[in-house]
Parts: C-alpha cells; structure tokens; sequence
C-alpha cells in the first residue's frame, strides 16, 4: 500500500529494520488536574506502557521501514472520578502523513476525544486482543480499545492516502473495535447514541457505501494533490481545488456528518498557504467553499484568501 515511500526509500540507500512497527507514537498523560490523592509515579508508569503498546505491538502484516514509521502523537489528559483507580479523560490524537519530496508533513489527523473513561492500577498489564475486545473488566479494556481503535483509524486514513480505498482493511479493524467495544458505567464514545460526533460515527462514515466519496477526497488530496505540489504547482492546486468541490457537493448532500469537520482539522493554515499564491479566480472559489463547509476557520479564510 506505501510502495511509494518503500521505493523512494529503497533508492536513497535507507536500510534495517524492514519488520519495523508502524508507529512512531508518543503518549503523554496529563495528571495536574487529578491532584496529590494518587502518586505521580502512577501516571509516569501508565505513559511509559502506552507508549509501550501504541509503538512495539504489530498493527499490520506488512512491512515498514524506520523511516516510513507514522509519527503521531496522542495527549491523554485526566480527570479523577469517585472510583479509586477510574479517571475520566479527553484524548487529543493527531497524525501526520509526509509529502512527497519535502521534509514537509502534513496533518491527516487533528481530533479531540472528549470521552474516554478507564480504569488503571499501577504496573497492570495492557492487553489488547482485537478478536476478543473486552475482557472481564469493561473499564480496564476500554483504555486499550481507544488507543487500538485510533491505531487503526491513522493507518487507514494514511493508506488511503496513498492508494485509493487502501485504508479499507482497518477501517474494517476499527469498526470491529466498535461493534465490540466494552460496555460499562461510565463508557461511552461507541454508540450511535452517545452524540453525533464520536468514535460510531467516525467508522461508520469511512465505511457507509453513501459516502464512498471521502475516500477519494483522501487519495485525491494527498497524492494527486499534495505529492505533486513540489514537480507541478499549478497543476496540484487544480487537484485540492476539485477536491474541495467534492467536499462542497458532499457537504451539500449529507449536511453535518462527523467526516466533514474530521477533515478540516488542523489543515486551515495548509489550505491558505496552497491558495494564497493561486491565480484570483482560484482563490476565490477556494475561499467560497472554505468558508461555507469549514465554518470554524471561515473568517481566516475570508481575510486570508482575499
């Protein structure tokens, strides 16, 4: 599916570590707000585990080389709760995809997860076994579901940058995550019915036959887009500025799904760096559409994209 960067790597003379993980993760936990009641080292020992899990454990059969390795990052910032050893906690997940002939990289993921309740006690064990997602305890599983979940979702949103539906097989993981998900006081983030934006609605548009569309907006952005921006600019901007028509026609069609506003995440400075030097008429029309489907960065773009 990356052939691309193998190829590219392979004829610089990069070498080693050909069953290298996927994942070039770093976890941070955030402890400030859950006070003195539990020892600093608890945390401490928790980040180094999930840094353990999200960048030793083998997420794919395929082969990736040091270099080739996604860097992301996932900020865990907790909130005690009136059970011992149980914390609520947001997740900031983002993920980002390099672009051809650059040291550029460029967000393919910027999301906040605002519910993510699990139970941790010091030096346990993080299991994850995506046949059997739950164990005997629904909130101790939970932690490890999430972090498996959005493994999955940056390698399917990155192989579908780079081969069209390439991402298809993990989304397919990330959905049995859901579809398995635990089950328990206080979880929440897996059902339709927790709210309009979680991680149900997520899988759910990747994987709706309606929205197929979204998969090209990824492959057409990113490799027909973003990848050719260093040989032919013209012609690149040409490919995101028929990518933000397909988006404003989806939008048009399935207003307000979760998939929409996951894209514009963090990319409204990449957008208008792309558009500022673009011919008027481009620019123009980029803006128009920016500010209608990426409304919380419209008056950027409006006083950017003049």
């Amino acid at each position: 599916m990356r052939k691309f960067f193998i190829l590219v790597a392979i004829a610089a003379g990069v070498s080693g570590g050909a069953n290298a993980q996927e994942l070039k993760a770093t976890v941070t936990v955030v402890s400030s707000q859950v006070g003195t009641s539990v020892s600093p080292g608890v945390f401490r020992t928790l980040q180094t585990a999930l840094n353990t899990f999200m960048n030793n454990r083998k997420w794919t059969s395929d082969n990736f080389l040091p270099n080739e390795r996604i860097e992301c990052s996932f900020l865990l910032n907790l909130e005690p709760t009136s059970e011992t050893n149980v914390y609520n906690a947001s997740l900031i997940i983002q993920a980002a995809r390099p672009i051809y002939n650059t040291s550029y990289l460029s967000p393919i993921i910027n999301y906040r997860d605002e519910s993510v309740t699990f139970k941790y006690v010091e030096f346990q064990q993080l299991d994850f076994n995506e046949n059997r997602v739950t164990g005997s305890d629904a909130q101790v599983s939970n932690l490890t579901a999430v972090f498996a979940y959005y493994a999955y979702m940056i390698l399917a949103f990155d192989y579908d940058s780079f081969s069209l539906h390439g991402g298809d097989l993990y989304f397919q993981k990330a959905q049995n995550i859901v579809n398995n998900a635990p089950d328990g006081r206080g979880i929440s983030g897996w059902k339709a019915f927790d709210g309009v934006r979680n991680r149900y609605w997520l899988t759910e548009n990747m994987m709706n036959s309606r929205y197929t569309i979204m998969h090209d907006v990824y492959y057409n952005y990113y490799r027909l887009g973003m990848d050719k921006f260093y040989e032919d600019e013209t012609t690149a901007r040409s490919e995101v500025l028929n990518v933000l028509n397909l988006l404003n026609n989806f939008n048009t069609e399935n207003p307000n799904k979760m998939i929409n506003q996951f894209f514009f995440q963090g990319k409204s400075t990449e957008l208008i760096n792309m558009f500022v030097k673009a011919p008027q008429q481009d620019k123009a029309r980029a803006s128009e559409i920016l500010q209608r489907i990426d409304v919380t960065n419209a008056n950027k773009y409006k006083d950017e994209l003049k």
